[in-house]
C-alpha cells in the first residue's frame, strides 16, 4: 500500500452513532457509464485511469448462482480524475477462456487498489491477470477495528452517511445486455470506496492498528495469484449428506454428484440448476431406507426433480452413474467420514493427545481474553487453523522462539506473532 499522508485523511465524514434514515445512493454522480466492450473504448479507459490520481476503487460482478464458473462478467473501476469505468471482460477473451489484462494491471501497479472483501474478488481477477501489487481491503480493515457490521452497505452508512441498495448482488451478471439499473448498482459499488478508505485509515490510525492492516493487505497482495487448493472429496459438501450412513448410498451420492458436475461444466450452468442437492440425497436416502442394492429407472423417477425438463434430458447419464455406484467394489465404497486434512478438531484430542487437549483449552481462552483486550475478533488475532496446527500433538516443553518459528511456517503475520506468542508460551 502506498504511504498514507495527512492529506488523505482530510474531510473524512463524521462517524454516525445514532439510528437515522440514511439517504440512498441510487444514481451515479456522473451518470451510468457505457459498458466497455471494444479495444478502442478500453484504450480510452486505460489512458484515463493511468492519468487519474489517488487510489483505484475495484469491484467485480459474477454469476455464480447461474453459471458453472466464478469468472468476472463485469469489472468496475473508479479513480479520481478518471471517473467510473464498467468493463466487460468477456468481450476481450478472443479465442481464450479468459481475457488477459496483465498489461492493464501493470499500468496501475503503483496505485493502491481498494476492494471490499478482497478474497472474494481476487480469484476472478487472477483469472484475467488483473491483480494489484498493493491493496486496501475495506472489509478486513473493518474487522480489525472490531466493527459490529462489516458489509459494504453498513460501512457506507457509518462512514459516509449513505445507504447502498444490494438488490442486484445475486443477479445473473452473464446476461447481455446488462440492464441499466444493474449498471447503476455496479457503478455505485465503487463510487464512494475512496471515502470509505479514508475513514477507515483515520480509525485504524487512532486505534494504533494501521500497521496491522498494512501487514494484512501486503499478505493479500503477495498471495493474490495463488491457485485455489482443490478440495478433497468435494461431493461431501452435498446438502443433506449428514443423514446418509450406508456406504453404498454414499457411493450413489458421489457418482450422481460427479455426473452433475460434468454436465454443469459442459453447459456452463450452476450445478444446482442442473440437479438440486436435495434430489441427490433424497434418492440416496430412498436407497438406504428401502435396502435396495441397485437403483433402476423406476427408482429414479420416484424423486420428482429427476423429471424436470432439463434434468430428464440427462436420464441416461444419471442411470449410468447409478450403475457405477452399484458396481463399486466394497473396498472402494466411500466411508461415512473423511479423514481430516491435517489435525482433527480439538474436541477429539482428549483420548489420544490428552496433553494437547488440555493445552488447547488453556490457550484458547487466553487468546480470547487477549482479543477482547485489543478489540479484535479472535479469528483475526490468530487463525483457528493456525492454532489447531500449532497445538496438535505438541511437545510438552517449548519456548517463544520455537512457537514463533512454527507460526511463521503457518503464515501468521508479524503483528499477530508479537501479540500471541507471549500468551501462548505463558499458558503452554
Amino acid at each position: 500500500m502506498a504511504a498514507v499522508t495527512a492529506e488523505e485523511t482530510k474531510s473524512v465524514p463524521a462517524e454516525k452513532t445514532e439510528s437515522v434514515a440514511y439517504p440512498i445512493l441510487a444514481v451515479p454522480a456522473d451518470g451510468i457509464p457505457e459498458v466497455i466492450e471494444t479495444p478502442e473504448a478500453l484504450a480510452d479507459a486505460r489512458r484515463a485511469l493511468a492519468a487519474g490520481t489517488g487510489p483505484l476503487a475495484v469491484d467485480t460482478e459474477r454469476a455464480q448462482g447461474y453459471r458453472y464458473t466464478a469468472k468476472a462478467y463485469l469489472l468496475q473501476l473508479r479513480r479520481a480524475g478518471a471517473g467510473t469505468h464498467l468493463i466487460d471482460p468477456t468481450a476481450f477473451e478472443g479465442d481464450q477462456p479468459r481475457a488477459d489484462f496483465a498489461e492493464f494491471a501493470a499500468e496501475l501497479s503503483d496505485v493502491d487498489w481498494i476492494l471490499h472483501a478482497a478474497s472474494q474478488d481476487l480469484p476472478c481477477l487472477a483469472e484475467i491477470k488483473f491483480l494489484p501489487t498493493q491493496l486496501f481491503d475495506s472489509e478486513l480493515a473493518a474487522r480489525l477495528l472490531n466493527l459490529p457490521r462489516v458489509n459494504l452497505s453498513a460501512l457506507m452508512e457509518t462512514a459516509v452517511g449513505v445507504t447502498l441498495l444490494k438488490e442486484h448482488s445475486a443477479a445473473d451478471w452473464s446476461k447481455r445486455p446488462i440492464p441499466q439499473d444493474w449498471l447503476a448498482y455496479a457503478a455505485l459499488d465503487v463510487e464512494r470506496l475512496t471515502d470509505l478508505r479514508e475513514w477507515l485509515i483515520e480509525k485504524l490510525t487512532a486505534a494504533a492498528k494501521l500497521d496491522w492492516a498494512l501487514e494484512e493487505f501486503a499478505y493479500l497482495a503477495e498471495h493474490a495469484a495463488d491457485p485455489v487448493a482443490p478440495r478433497t472429496d468435494p461431493w461431501r459438501r452435498t446438502s443433506g449428506l449428514h443423514a446418509i450412513h450406508n456406504p453404498a448410498a454414499l457411493a450413489v451420492v458421489r457418482e450422481l454428484w460427479t455426473t452433475r458436475e460434468q454436465i454443469a461444466r459442459d453447459l456452463d450452468r450452476s450445478p444446482g440448476r442442473v440437479l438440486a442437492d436435495r434430489a441427490i440425497t433424497d434418492l440416496a436416502t430412498y436407497m438406504e431406507t428401502s435396502k435396495k442394492t441397485r437403483l433402476t429407472r423406476s427408482d429414479l423417477r420416484i424423486v420428482r426433480a429427476f423429471g424436470n425438463r432439463l434434468t430428464s434430458r440427462y436420464e441416461a447419464d444419471w442411470l449410468a452413474a447409478l450403475d457405477r455406484a452399484a458396481a463399486t467394489p466394497k473396498a472402494e465404497l466411500p466411508t461415512r467420514h473423511l479423514s481430516p486434512d491435517g489435525p482433527p478438531q480439538p474436541r477429539s484430542w482428549e483420548r489420544r493427545w490428552p496433553s494437547s487437549f488440555e493445552r488447547f483449552y488453556r490457550i484458547r481462552p487466553a487468546l480470547t481474553e487477549l482479543a477482547e483486550e485489543v478489540e479484535l475478533p479472535v479469528e483475526n488475532l490468530l487463525s483457528p487453523d493456525h492454532l489447531r496446527r500449532l497445538l496438535w500433538d505438541s511437545p510438552e516443553e517449548t519456548d517463544e522462539a520455537t512457537i514463533a518459528a512454527r507460526l511463521i511456517e503457518l503464515g501468521a503475520r508479524d503483528w499477530q506473532r508479537r501479540l500471541v506468542v507471549p500468551v501462548i508460551a505463558q499458558n503452554w
